[in-house]
């Protein structure tokens, strides 16, 4: 079945990658152990192990990203601790709540494109330390961040070593949220490695669901000490596939030759080309992302002829006459669909 409209709405409408289905196919009728501890999902943690360098670390495979963040977040704080986040991350817009709903206010700070700085997160723990009332809020244990952010900008290897550093000031874990990381692995402004991720955060998750696979997230955390009884909270949380080997295959697929390093390069590649477009049609662009995600702004009139062919993500208002939208590419994303919406935006 064809579809009538171009889907550029999000990075997650499409189904796997070939060698996943191939490999589902294949296997569809073997019986394993259940839970990941199958040797599928052995496997996928090795293959992640080694391209992080840490043959050590502790590596759980969940199901999506809301319930990766809730089981993190919910079983590496304390219940009198809260997680500071931008005000623009995943855990506090768009997760209806889940981070509070079990138990840990998330602490939100003013964002510039989707990111927050070393200096912010030294200035408000410094300014909760410094406050005689401080026993009766709720003490910051954790900075979270998205690597790229929900605008599609990405930290620099020296801004997060500097908020790795105020972490460890402060006794704070670091958690890296990796829903898109392979656009920014694949970006080429891009200077941090899985292996430094591994490095200067004490948890982070690979995405699979918006990179390749048909869902899933990959934890690693480098030390593998660090959480006792995860397993437990993983279940908890309903975030535990019986079908464990579902998630392990797709994990070892993405990770065989290096696939998830390069899974993203064309989705880059052709955001660069629709936002290349963009600005020679005289659009603004309301964030200047090198990932595959492209923000611009639009007039109301436009869009709703805009609206007509093409599926795009609403993003805010921008005044009484415009519109920030927001289209994505994937990894499955095809040149033809993406020179079909370059003649979109130049006709209207």
């Amino acid at each position: 079945m064809n579809n009538k409209k171009l889907f550029f709405a999000s990075d997650y409408m499409e189904g796997a990658h070939k060698n996943i289905i191939d490999k589902l196919v294949e296997t569809n009728l073997n019986s394993t152990i259940g839970y990941g501890y199958d040797e599928y999902s052995n496997s996928a943690r090795n293959r992640i192990r080694k391209a992080c360098g840490k043959d050590d670390a502790a590596v759980w495979l969940l199901v999506g990203g809301t319930q990766t963040n809730a089981v993190v977040i919910g079983s590496m704080l304390r219940p009198y601790q809260g997680v500071i986040s931008a005000v623009t991350g995943h855990i506090a817009t768009h997760e209806a709540g889940a981070i509070e709903h079990g138990g840990h206010k998330v602490l939100a700070l003013d964002s510039k494109k989707g990111k927050i700085s070393a200096n912010q997160i030294d200035k408000y723990v410094s300014d909760y330390l410094k406050d005689g009332n401080c026993e009766h809020f709720v003490v910051p244990g954790m900075v979270y961040i998205s690597q790229p952010t929900e605008y599609g900008t990405i930290y620099s290897y020296d801004e997060m070593k500097e908020i790795s550093d105020i972490c460890h000031k402060y006794d704070m874990i670091l958690y890296v949220d990796g829903a898109r990381l392979a656009y920014a692995l694949s970006s080429e402004v891009n200077d941090i490695s899985l292996e430094d991720l591994a490095e200067l955060s004490d948890v982070f998750y690979i995405g699979g669901t918006k990179c390749g696979a048909l869902f899933g997230e990959a934890v690693v955390i480098p030390d593998s000490s660090l959480v006792p009884h995860f397993f437990n909270t993983i279940k908890q949380n309903g975030a535990c596939l019986a079908k464990g080997r579902i998630l392990g295959i797709q994990f070892d697929e993405l990770f065989k030759d290096d696939i998830y390093l390069r899974i993203g390069d064309s989705a880059v590649a052709y955001a660069k080309m629709i936002q290349n477009s963009l600005k020679e049609n005289g659009y603004e662009i309301y964030f200047d992302s090198p990932t595959n995600q492209v923000f611009f702004v639009i007039e109301n009139d436009k869009l709703e002829e805009f609206g007509k062919e093409v599926e795009y993500a609403y993003g805010e208002i921008y005044d009484d006459n415009h519109t920030v939208i927001r289209v994505a590419t994937s990894w499955a994303t095809r040149k033809e669909d993406v020179e079909e919406l370059i003649k979109i935006i130049e006709k209207l």
